[in-house]
């Protein structure tokens, strides 16, 4: 079986990657509720919108409901 150690260097920049990806996707959630825009997240494979009041929501608000008559 291969050695499956990780070098400190390798562990070192993996991390800074991760610090740059999630200070992005911060930043991407900011701007989007100052927008008044739903970010968008997948929950065990289910869609939730957080409305601009911080409420988690199945319901797209994109998505017209439909008048029965």
């Amino acid at each position: 079986m291969a050695d499956s150690k990780i070098g400190l260097d390798t562990y070192r920049r993996a991390d800074e990657i991760m610090r740059i990806g999630n200070r992005a996707v911060r930043r991407a959630q900011e701007e989007s509720r100052r927008l008044g825009v739903p970010n968008v997240y997948s929950i065990n494979g289910f869609l939730y919108y957080e409305l601009p009041n911080g409420e988690l929501s199945r319901d797209d608000p994109y998505v017209e409901p439909s008048g029965e008559e």
